[in-house]
């Protein structure tokens, strides 16, 4: 073979390697940007589906102005003095969600919204167990928070806690932090263990109860409840899943039928009372006002009667009785058991009646000038 058909057989076959070293990198280059393409969609559709709109991962000022229309101020009226906390706007015909801790036993609810404005509230439902209470204003239009999947939570994931610490002026205070540890129990009082609840290093103060503990996305991930005194950054909420599960359970029963009316007023008795009046129980309610014609009147009840019992329920103060009759209507037979003339245990039969438009009771103190009203 001559040098011409050599030199052109040796181009042909440079020319055919080259070509085949352009054709793969292209095949190659197609199949990563197919792969980047088919993992970004995944991630897309999944951070979708965790943020239910797609919003993406958020600034900490950007989640605060998200919420801030969502969260609202809690003041309560109790028997001795007032407290405070926070709430979150579950839906926009006026259920807020908040600790049952932070309205109990209380007389009156006050909420503010953000744009200042201020509106009466009842107590509309609660669960004690899991330390959650719907409270509701006669308000439409309000704007829910959006809540998250807290079973996705992990540990070291960022969460930011946003609620009226010490019910300061100025608007919710803004804290920081992780999830520390997931299914939690606080062991309360008999009874009263918080159970699946989980540890954030967030700052929750008092008056953070029953606010939000959001994630990164602008999610309700947990509603604030406790925190341990002893040591440092050390909080809980209650999962949000199983408070949105016993909410939406509760607001399908409707509203709380209003507590029954008893017709009693008077003390609560204490050591001391009991010691200075040579009393045989050392606690209980001290009866000094009757209402004419109420049940406490028609089942006997007499002044100076100490009840010690409702039913299966020991009252050793007036707010034992306030919370016994919220839990039992009108129109519920109950068992009084009374101390009588210092030394008899008696048992009564009442019927419980709606509370009279106007229940007034002069007062006749067990004591002159140591009485303390607990109409009831």
């Amino acid at each position: 073979m001559t040098l011409r058909p050599r030199l052109i057989l040796t181009v042909a076959a440079l020319l055919a390697f080259t070509l085949a070293l352009v054709l793969a990198a292209c095949t190659a280059a197609t199949t990563d940007e197919e792969r980047a393409d088919s993992g970004g969609t995944t991630d897309a559709s999944q951070k979708s589906q965790r943020t239910s709109g797609g919003t993406g991962i958020l600034t900490t000022p950007e989640i605060v102005e998200l919420l801030a229309p969502s969260v609202i101020q809690v003041a309560v009226s109790l028997e001795r003095g007032r407290g405070v906390g926070t709430g979150v706007i579950f839906d926009d015909r006026g259920h807020i969600l908040t600790n049952w801790h932070v309205v109990r036993g209380a007389r009156a609810i006050t909420v503010a919204f953000e744009d200042g404005t201020i509106a009466e509230a009842e107590l509309f439902r609660s669960d004690p167990l899991l330390d959650l209470a719907i409270i509701r204003v006669d308000r439409m239009g309000l704007t829910p928070a959006m809540f998250g999947d807290s079973d996705q939570l992990r540990v070291g994931e960022d969460v930011v806690a946003i609620g009226h610490a010490l019910g300061l002026d100025g608007g919710p205070t803004v804290s920081k932090g992780v999830v520390s540890a997931l299914d939690r129990t606080i062991i309360g009082e008999s009874g009263g263990d918080l159970t699946n609840v989980f540890q954030t290093d967030a700052a929750i103060n008092e008056g953070n109860s029953g606010g939000p503990l959001v994630n990164a996305y602008g999610e309700v991930v947990g509603i604030n409840t406790a925190k341990i005194a002893i040591g440092e950054r050390i909080g809980f909420a209650i999962n949000i899943n199983a408070a949105r599960t016993a909410a939406e359970y509760l607001i399908a029963q409707g509203p709380v039928p209003p507590p029954g009316f008893l017709g009693v007023g008077g003390i609560d008795i204490t050591r001391a009372l009991a010691q200075a009046l040579r009393l045989p129980v050392e606690w209980g309610f001290g009866v000094t006002v009757i209402a004419p014609g109420s049940p406490a009147d028609d089942a006997g009840i007499t002044l100076d009667d100490i009840i010690v019992q409702l039913d299966n329920t020991e009252i050793t103060r007036g707010q034992d009785l306030t919370d016994f009759l919220r839990d039992h209507p009108s129109g519920t037979a109950i068992t009084i058991t009374v101390v009588r003339d210092a030394r008899l245990l008696v048992t009564l039969d009442a019927t419980l009646t709606d509370r009279p438009a106007r229940a007034t009771m002069d007062l006749l103190p067990l004591l002159p000038g140591a009485y303390n009203m607990q109409p009831g």
